[in-house]
């Protein structure tokens, strides 16, 4: 996971509208706000996605 994924998952937890398990929430929030890496990221690590959101590191 790269600096900017981690970067486009703060920006959506920062944004208060979903809860961060809400995995098709957030890839539709990230669609919304131009985050394409992150919709991609999620769709291939997910595991690593919900081991950041969980533990807070990569």
């Amino acid at each position: 996971m790269n600096t900017k994924i981690k970067e486009q998952i703060l920006a959506i937890r920062s944004t208060g509208l979903t809860n961060m398990f809400d995995i098709h929430y957030v890839q539709r929030l990230a669609h919304e706000m131009n985050f394409y890496e992150l919709v991609i990221f999620i769709e291939e690590h997910r595991s690593e996605y919900v081991h950041f959101i969980m533990h807070g590191e990569d």
